[in-house]
């Protein structure tokens, strides 16, 4: 369709809220992985549901492309436009449309930030558990479509495990409802389905949540290690024990020395590895947990204990851990986020390849990761303005991503595939399984204008990636002799 056309269309739907001018598109070239960039063809803002549903049902009669995009804090290039579609952004539909204090659940629209969540219902005694560290700026729907998670996924779960109901709005412009206020709902679970598909499958535009009341107590504890070894290895007798934290954070010595630098947290900077541990629930429970933890710790050879359970030395605690991601920003010009996770009981050996690729590559890398789940999140710290380091960067984040399956993981824990690991996913899934995943995005989206050429490869492209390398079963590295 002639754009002049198109965009004559869309302000009979939005008005004045397009952006069709080629500086201002500039800006949302790219979402959180900044290192892939694409202007969109067009930028759409509805500012209501209806707005919504007759772009969509305009993209698709004219079969033209269509991302939605939430705050754009995501970090696989999930949200990267289309260079010839339009980029719907859901920022102005931000209302919390009703809280629901007897049976603890909120229904929000998709551009509500995280944490606005857990502030509303905060004076009724409520919270929203999963808090991913962008939690800040990050959007509930941008959430949905990753299924995010957070320190606290641990206990508390991923996103699927915290909503109730959606909302969707179909490629064809229609309006549907899966799930329910209830703990479960009728007919094939599509609710699940829709989280983590990445905009690919619908558009939502609504979203119930399941809140929590808020802990009557809470202690965090932090220990240092001489070796990454022993903390791994506390992390396995803390699960075994029993013991399910709140949250359960590592962080390696560089990631350590950076955070300490940056928020002075009381880390303890000589520290080959830390453990930062949140217990929360009943006072008596507490106490008897807290004293297993405590054990656990010294029986592995912590060589320092911190704790706290006044909230303003928790706070002071997990400070350099929420700021990990910007004090390793001050000590590189770029770094590169992965995201993967592996079984608990395979850390030690995996950090160890890390550190091996590491001096492969010869980039520095910095450990910040939910230990608890085993969420690995490498920082690969490179210098995008010097040749050649941008792209040893992204080698070596494959490469992590390939021993993430190799230790019987998987290449994405929170962030989803997007752009970012598209390839990787021809390693961890064979031919068969990747046309079923192509026969699901096409009973969704039969034009396929959802997010065209995201999280699911063609099995063209895994054929150009390496035939040999589609799921084989062998070993890139048989020294983790993990099978």
């Amino acid at each position: 369709m002639d754009k002049h056309a198109f965009i004559h269309r869309l302000r009979a739907i939005c008005g004045e809220n397009i952006i069709a001018d080629e500086p201002q598109l500039k800006v949302y070239e790219t979402d959180g992985l900044t290192a892939k960039r694409r202007a969109p063809w067009l930028v759409v803002l509805p500012s209501s549901v209806k707005e919504v549903q007759q772009v969509v049902k305009l993209c698709f009669d004219a079969e033209v492309p269509l991302v939605a995009r939430g705050a754009g804090t995501g970090l696989s290039g999930g949200a990267l436009p289309h260079a010839d579609g339009v980029l719907l952004i859901l920022a102005k539909l931000k209302r919390i449309l009703s809280v629901d204090t007897e049976n603890r659940l909120a229904t929000v629209e998709p551009g509500v930030t995280n944490l606005a969540i857990s502030e509303a219902v905060k004076d009724r005694g409520l919270y929203y558990a999963p808090d991913p560290s962008s939690q800040v700026a990050c959007s509930i729907g941008g959430n949905v479509a990753e299924n995010s998670g957070g320190v606290h996924c641990l206990k508390y779960g991923l996103t699927v495990h915290n909503v109730r109901r959606l909302k969707i709005i179909s490629p064809t412009g229609d309006l549907y409802e899966v799930g329910s206020h209830a703990f479960d709902s009728a007919g094939y679970d599509l609710l699940a389905l829709l989280h983590g598909s990445e905009g690919m499958f619908g558009i939502v535009v609504e979203i119930t949540v399941a809140l929590l009341p808020i802990p009557e107590s809470v202690s965090v504890v932090t220990a240092g290690f001489a070796a990454v070894e022993d903390a791994a290895s506390a992390v396995t007798d803390i699960i075994s024990a029993g013991i399910i934290p709140a949250g359960l954070e590592m962080m390696d010595k560089l990631a350590i020395e950076a955070a300490e630098a940056y928020v002075k947290a009381g880390y303890p900077t000589g520290a080959e590895a830390l453990l930062l541990c949140e217990l929360d629930g009943i006072e008596m429970e507490l106490e008897t947990q807290l004293r297993s933890l405590m054990d656990i710790l010294k029986e592995n050879g912590a060589t320092s204990i911190d704790s706290a359970t006044v909230p303003e030395e928790r706070e002071r605690l997990w400070r350099g851990r929420k700021a990990a991601f910007p004090a390793i920003g001050r000590i590189a010009p770029d770094y590169y986020c992965m995201d993967g996770t592996i079984p608990r009981r395979h850390l030690s050996l995996v950090l160890n390849r890390i550190a091996a690729l590491s001096e492969e590559f010869s980039l520095p890398v910095a450990n910040v990761f939910h230990a608890g789940d085993g969420n690995l999140h490498p920082l690969i710290l490179y210098d995008a303005n010097e040749a050649d380091e941008l792209r040893r960067a992204e080698e070596f984040g494959a490469r992590i991503l390939e021993c993430c399956i190799e230790a019987g993981g998987t290449i994405t824990g929170e962030h989803g595939v997007g752009i970012e690991k598209i390839d990787q996913m021809c390693i961890q899934f064979s031919e068969t399984e990747l046309s079923l995943f192509h026969g699901v995005k096409a009973a969704f989206d039969e034009k396929s204008i959802l997010n065209p050429g995201k999280a699911v490869p063609s099995l063209h492209r895994c054929v150009e990636f390496g035939a040999q390398h589609v799921h084989q079963g062998k070993t890139k590295f048989p020294e983790l002799d993990l099978f």
